[in-house]
């Protein structure tokens, strides 16, 4: 009977053998005859002392590939330790693999200011300086605010033997074996390894990267971070991220909550991520931190240097979810202290006019009008009547639909101003819009009698006119415009002269040549389309006038609170009884043909059509219809007979305007546009709203669209063709199918898809805003707080706590003006 130390002496030789094999790389040349004619002769010896041999039997090791090889000689030493710790009597247990730790220091970098420029990061040369200017990242700050979009948990360390089929886990393993390869059908180069913990081995293939077999030693501790896969029975990790491991070093690609950057060509993530390690520990603790100790202790937020470490490394997702609540925190705080400080000097800057209207005025006009104004808009007006009646300037959103009757709440405004002796003027975006503007007006004041009737007065790029028509009128104007023609000049001196009571106009009102004799009111139509310096220079034109702006885009009230915190907000949200809603239906492209039959129908009863395409040109990269081909298409092949005409943004301002009114007159049948027609253009005879790749607009702007049309007493129809669209696309679009509540459908278009839907960031002036979500109503009315106890505290932001917050604001671009 063998003794149980014989046994521990033979499986020890074995295992001294098989070692030596594998360190020499499986070359077997470590016995003489080789290992074959070893294991043979070994097997002899183990049978004669009954030693039951249970690792893999191989027909022959010298034939085996070098993978192959190592693999075996991992099972066998498995086979040889498994089969010793049953011989011996019980002892302490080996001790376990390194796994991944935070080391207890960080390892000393040279100074840098946020201030530095890239190219002094330590390891950033002058290609990967250039590489990260793609992205807009030139200075350490830069780099510090560059935050990933996305994570992967790659934080699940397991044992080898513990890998379950697609899981996304970590090991820590040594490199037993590497090289270069080409696999598959085509031969693509690899570098193939296997790697090894105490429970099992692991085979690992990184495709197009055949230089890690040389850059890879043997015998190397590794992290990697991977999906288990299984090939031929073998657990396999293929393209893992990996990184050598040491105790000293912190994990950054593996083994942890690894942040995902946005890169450029030639910039790796690693690269990327060590810039960025490296600049967090050598200048957090010079970022000052713009909010107060007492903001942040009241309102339970992490200190700055915290939430960026965290932001971009993460120890855990509970870390993570603080990092970004206390960043977007601050983000929208700082645009609500900014609308706060505005709104703030407006209460406190030189009195305005009151405004108030005659009650017998308000009354006759009330009564002259062809129609019942709706529940929602005699609210609004009471608002804006109460608000004119202050001597302090209002600052007022008018919120409503198209076709919600917002211009005869502003013609009521402006009633009030010439009622009170002062002068109102309304400016619009686009001349069609301000004739149109201007032509609802004399309408509504024809009822009124001739002594109490305003003067109006129009003014574009190319028209100018008054109504009643003074006696100056030129008389060799055409008959249908005879009275209300007059002269440039003479339209600006009676104006100034107070002989004009209310202006309708473009960008043409802010001229130099253009002055008043006592502006009290400033209404701005769709102010998102114009800048800041011309809603201010209209302004600038009176002292300190009443400003009224109004919008048919819904704006759900966390966008509003962001984009006009300073602005008071009413909403219209009832529609005329008796107007139809327009009929919106989903349509497969493959029933294009009955759409092309529909329209064929709607035009032979008299009616016109809008098709809206995406863009103007065609796009290779995408599969859209455009409307400059579509246009042409249209006019040749599918409605040669009909009158079709094409209308975008990059035509010059009189052909717009030549279009617009072309179809206005009913000269075409069919209008090929981009959304340039979202605003402004109203025709009622319009029944037809065709949009092409529908799945490319938001929401909010398909409800606009959708106005266009169902502007007469006859059905409307708005018809969503799609090209290539997802089904998250699709379900996007049935909302619009399935509601008319434009409000509701921008608080979804808002969650889906962001503010930049509405008026981008730049025509907006909201900030780009890198963590925050404006969806996110809780945490903006939590910064709207913040910013009101702030200022109660300190108005004039000079405290010593604050003046952080103070130089912040001067770097926010302006939101809406009100200064």
């Amino acid at each position: 009977m063998p003794t149980t130390s014989s046994l521990v002496d033979l499986i020890d030789r074995f295992r001294r053998v098989i070692r030596a094999e594998l360190e020499s790389g499986g070359a077997d040349r470590v016995v003489t005859g080789g290992l074959d004619r070893f294991l043979a002769n070994w097997r002899r010896e183990a049978a004669a002392r009954d030693l039951l041999v249970k690792f893999p039997e191989i027909e022959s090791y010298a034939a085996l590939d070098p993978i192959s090889r190592t693999l075996w000689l991992e099972q066998a030493l498995e086979w040889a330790d498994r089969t010793e710790v049953a011989l011996r009597p019980p002892s302490a247990p080996a001790p376990q693999p390194a796994t991944p730790r935070r080391p207890a220091r960080r390892p000393a970098v040279p100074p840098l200011s946020p201030a530095d420029p890239v190219i002094k990061i330590p390891g950033v040369d002058r290609i990967t300086a250039r590489r990260l200017g793609r992205l807009g990242i030139q200075t350490v700050r830069d780099l510090v605010y560059h935050f990933p979009f996305r994570y992967e948990d790659w934080s699940r360390v397991r044992k080898i033997a513990e890998l379950r089929p697609h899981e996304q886990a970590t090991v820590v393993g040594r490199l037993i074996a590497i090289q270069a390869t080409r696999l598959g059908a085509r031969g693509l180069p690899a570098t193939e390894a296997l790697v090894a913990d105490d429970t099992g081995t692991l085979r690992v293939v990184w495709f197009n990267q055949p230089y890690l077999a040389r850059t890879l030693k043997t015998g190397t501790t590794l992290v990697l971070s991977g999906r288990t896969e299984y090939f031929r029975g073998a657990k396999v990790f293929e393209s893992p991220e990996y990184e050598v491991y040491d105790s000293a070093d912190e994990l950054l690609h593996t083994g942890r909550i690894v942040p995902v950057y946005r890169l450029t060509e030639g910039l790796s993530p690693k690269v990327l991520r060590r810039a960025i390690k490296t600049v967090l520990d050598a200048c957090l603790d010079l970022l000052p931190d713009g909010l107060p100790q007492w903001l942040r202790a009241e309102f339970d937020l992490v200190d700055l240097a915290t939430a960026l470490r965290q932001m971009h490394f993460p120890d855990d997702y509970a870390a993570l979810q603080a990092a970004r609540r206390r960043l977007g925190f601050e983000e929208l705080f700082n645009i609500q202290v900014m609308v706060l400080c505005r709104r703030q000097k407006a209460v406190a800057r030189a009195t305005a006019p009151e405004l108030r209207l005659d009650p017998g005025l308000k009354a006759a006009f009330i009564e002259s009008l062809p129609f019942k104004l709706t529940a929602a808009q005699e609210r609004v007006m009471a608002e804006i009547l109460a608000d004119l009646g202050r001597d302090r300037p209002m600052n007022r959103l008018l919120q409503g639909d198209v076709g919600s009757g917002k211009t005869v709440v502003a013609a009521t405004a402006m009633l009030a101003a010439v009622s009170s002796g002062c002068q109102a003027a309304m400016m619009a975006p686009t001349e069609i819009l301000a004739e149109q503007h201007f032509n609802t007006l004399v309408r509504l004041f024809s009822g009124l009698g001739e002594d109490r009737r305003p003067r109006l007065g129009l003014l574009t790029a190319s028209f100018a006119r008054v109504w009643p028509a003074p006696r100056l009128a030129l008389t060799d104007a055409d008959p249908a415009e005879a009275d209300s023609r007059v002269r440039r000049d003479e339209l600006y001196g009676l104006l100034e002269a107070g002989e004009v009571n209310i202006i309708v106009g473009t960008h043409a009102l802010i001229q130099e040549t253009v002055s008043f004799a006592r502006l009290g009111l400033v209404v701005v139509d769709e102010q998102h389309r114009f800048g800041v310096v011309q809603r201010s220079a209209l302004r600038r034109k009176g002292e300190n006038p009443h400003v009224l702006v109004m919008t048919a885009t819904p704006i759900p009230r966390s966008l509003a609170l962001t984009l006009y915190g300073d602005l008071d907000l009413s909403i219209i949200d009832e529609l005329p009884p008796g107007r139809k809603p327009v009929r919106t239906k989903l349509v497969d492209p493959e029933r294009r043909h009955r759409v092309y039959q529909f329209i064929r129908d709607q035009v032979s009863r008299g009616f016109q059509v809008f098709v809206i395409c995406p863009l103007i040109e065609e796009s290779e990269v995408l599969q859209v219809r455009a409307a400059e081909a579509e246009y042409d298409r249209l006019r040749t092949e599918v409605f040669p007979d009909l009158r079709v005409g094409l209308l975008h943004g990059r035509m010059v301002a009189a052909e717009k305007e030549r279009v617009m009114r072309a179809f206005r007159d009913r000269e075409l049948d069919i209008l090929v546009a981009t959304p340039v027609v979202e605003v402004g253009i109203d025709i009622p005879n319009a029944t037809v709203m065709l949009i092409e790749g529908a799945e490319r607009f938001g929401l909010a702007q398909l409800h606009q669209l959708r106005g266009r049309v169902g502007r007469s007493e006859a059905d409307s129809y708005c018809i969503l063709l799609t090209e290539n669209a997802s089904a998250e696309a699709i379900e996007r679009l049935r909302l619009v199918e399935g509601s008319h509540n434009g409000l509701e459908l921008a608080e979804a278009d808002l969650r889906m898809r962001g503010p930049g839907e509405y008026f981008g960031t730049r025509q907006s002036g909201l900030p780009d805003l890198k963590v925050a979500q404006v969806s996110d109503l809780s945490l903006l009315e939590l910064a709207r707080e913040a910013a009101r106890r702030l200022l109660t505290r300190d108005p004039d932001l000079t405290w010593p706590e604050h003046q952080a917050i103070a130089r912040r604001l001067q770097e926010l671009p302006p939101s809406v003006e009100t200064s």
